[in-house]
């Protein structure tokens, strides 16, 4: 297997070379079959990894594609001169029987359709063109950052891990090589993914001015040192690190409790904004410095969310929280050396927006003004169409936009934990990425980098996905799902600063459509277009750049690619 792996490896170098692309090593994903789908296997020597792609004759296109029937990550590089398509070839499969889910997407609506249908169907069938036009005249809004989420579920099962394995997720996550995340979110105090509910100054009750609050929880230094540890290995400089609390300790709480409903006490506002600021110095003194914070998450969770909510919370409505933030938190951090940290409102489901900020504003009509961004889950999005975004974005637009959490497996109707190896959890995301960025957001921050393979452990047993699975039984092996090669085609190839562009399906008329396109100029001019065939044939694309031409692709049935060109 290794002697092929080399082969492969001189075979994709020579190739680029020859094409005008700058010679790149790519270690193979060691692709293995799940009763889901397929996932690339990981253990302490061994792990599949792309160097970033670096194109250097402004003739020559690039592309970066993934598949249901198994690429990940493949490199096919091409002419933009040459008038037919450049082909991406296939993992096919050789079962006339084989049954795949046609994907129909809607993406002006909350909308989609599956379809069980034989492969078989296909084989004849003609291939079908799509006219896609590129206007990079035409700019949008700035990419910022990617991440996930480090929880003290991530920091538990990490620790488990030989270092060998514990490097391969960083490096898989934060290196360039790897899927070049920026940004972690993590929480003050404990979250919904920790083993048992906590929070800074739980002993003495009642203390207004937080005596016990002067030195980092165990579990948050622990973190500090993975995150050390982390940094070193990605090569990076920089980690921004997004923070927000589940709750405050139960005695600053009108139910006394981590749970149900229940808001902050009136006379602990300030209590409560000064633990943010304590929180934000200690950091910065461990030379951590946190870039940014939300005014707590999910805050309906213990308004109207207690119902089925069983983890930590702490309940807000918009008028509350508009005072604390107006009377409390903005003018204590705006005055205080931790001044530059960023400000993020809601933090919650889209349906919530902007309904949440008219309300703030009526309560308190500077408490906007402390806000540099708004932060949005995506966990309702397929009830609920981007509308409502393009509402908040108009009458906020100088606010960054962020999706700050995402998972699947939260559902009654889904699989609660991985279903290890799908695809349609990995187009899940693909379809929720390209609506998103088509609609005004500047970066993504998806849920827990790192589950095991009941998708915990936590205190709650609250049991979802995530990109990467560690298996933690034999501690020796981790599995990349097709969900991190989707957040992959985006955060891997779109440094921050990328800026979209205006991108159009030709004869497109809000009908339903089976492709999706969205694209980016880069920092270095460079174009990345992310195209998405979510049918059972292969697709041939005629792009119409503004500044380069036309030039054509053949994608093949069911697959995502990165398209990059000068």
């Amino acid at each position: 297997m290794k002697e092929i792996w080399l082969c492969f490896l001189f075979a994709v170098v020579a190739t680029c070379a020859q094409q005008g692309v700058a010679a790149l090593t790519q270690v193979p994903c060691d692709l293995r079959e799940t009763p889901h789908g397929s996932v690339c296997v990981c253990n302490s020597t061994y792990c599949d990894y792309l160097e970033q792609p670096e194109l250097n004759d402004a003739s020559k296109v690039v592309v970066i594609s993934s598949s249901k029937d198994g690429l990940r990550f493949k490199v096919t590089t091409g002419d933009l001169s040459i008038k037919t398509p450049l082909v991406v070839e296939d993992k096919q499969s050789t079962d006339e029987n084989f049954h795949a889910e046609a994907i129909v997407v809607d993406q002006h609506r909350a909308w989609l359709n599956l379809a069980s249908i034989p492969q078989r169907l296909f084989i004849n069938a003609s291939v079908k063109t799509v006219k896609v036009s590129v206007q990079r005249e035409q700019r949008y809004q700035k990419l910022s950052i990617f991440g996930g989420a480090f929880t003290g579920t991530v920091s538990h099962l990490l620790k488990l891990l030989p270092p060998g394995l514990q490097d391969h997720v960083y490096k898989s996550y934060f290196h360039r090589e790897g899927i070049a995340y920026n940004s972690i979110r993590m929480s003050i105090g404990g979250s919904d993914f920790d083993m048992e509910p906590w929070a800074y100054n739980e002993l003495p009750r009642n203390d207004a001015s937080l005596s016990n609050f002067t030195q980092l929880d165990l579990r948050d230094l622990q973190k500090i040192e993975q995150l050390k540890r982390l940094k070193s290995v990605a090569q990076m400089e920089e980690l921004k690190i997004m923070a927000a609390a589940w709750s405050a300790p139960p005695w600053m709480k009108t139910n006394d409790r981590w749970t149900g409903f229940g808001q902050l006490k009136a006379e602990y506002y300030q209590t409560w904004a000064l633990y943010h600021l304590k929180f934000l110095e200690l950091m910065q003194s461990k030379n951590m410095p946190i870039w940014a914070i939300s005014t707590g998450n999910e805050p309906l969770n213990g308004v109207i969310g207690f119902f089925f909510v069983h983890f930590m919370s702490m309940g807000w409505t918009p008028w509350q929280q508009a005072i604390w933030l107006s009377d409390h938190l903005g003018p204590t951090i705006r005055n205080s050396t931790q001044r530059p940290v960023l400000i993020f409102g809601n933090d919650d489901q889209r349906y919530t927006f902007p309904s949440w900020f008219r309300k703030m504003r009526s309560s308190r009509s500077s408490a906007l003004s402390y806000l540099d961004g708004l932060a949005v889950h995506w966990y309702w999005d397929e009830l609920v169409g981007p509308q409502l975004i393009d509402q908040a974005h108009q009458e906020m637009p100088n606010k960054l936009l962020l999706n700050t959490e995402s998972c699947l497996g939260d559902k009654p109707w889904q699989t609660h934990g991985p279903e290890l190896g799908s695809w349609q959890r990995g187009e899940n995301y693909m379809r929720a990425y390209i609506q998103d960025f088509q609609h005004s957001f500047n970066g993504w921050l998806d849920w827990n980098l790192v589950l095991d393979e009941q998708g915990g452990p936590n205190y709650v047993n609250n049991f979802v996905d995530a990109p990467i699975i560690v298996n933690a039984t034999s501690r020796s092996e981790m599995y990349k799902q097709p969900i991190y090669y989707a957040i992959g085609h985006f955060s891997k190839f779109l440094p921050a600063q990328s800026v979209r562009i205006g991108t159009r399906i030709e004869g497109e008329n809000n009908s339903f459509t089976q492709l999706s396109v969205v694209g980016f100029q880069r920092p270095d001019g460079s174009v990345a277009l992310i195209v998405y065939n979510g049918q059972n044939l292969p697709v041939d694309v005629a792009l119409n750049d503004s500044q380069s031409g036309a030039f054509n692709l053949r994608l093949p049935p069911r697959s995502w690619h990165t398209v990059l060109y000068k």
